[in-house]
């Protein structure tokens, strides 16, 4: 998500969504896990809204590529 990739197909969005979510999961998802298995509830809320943001990004990033190359064509 921090470099720019080209995306021309659905194998093409499959390929960058499997990456996004393996890079969500690892970060945000283990931040969640820890937050339930040692947090409080407050813990486990903040967790889960850091995840659903950065899935929320992800979303918004892929959206604003297709979106400036719509402009481009």
């Amino acid at each position: 998500m921090e470099h720019e990739i080209k995306i021309d197909n659905r194998g093409d969005f499959g390929l960058w969504a499997i990456e996004v979510a393996k890079q969500i999961i690892s970060s945000e998802g283990l931040e969640l896990a820890r937050a339930a298995r040692d947090g409080t509830d407050d813990d486990v809320r903040a967790a889960g809204n850091a995840l659903g943001q950065a899935i929320t990004n992800a979303m918004m990033e892929i959206y604003d590529g297709l979106i400036d190359r719509a402009d481009e064509g």
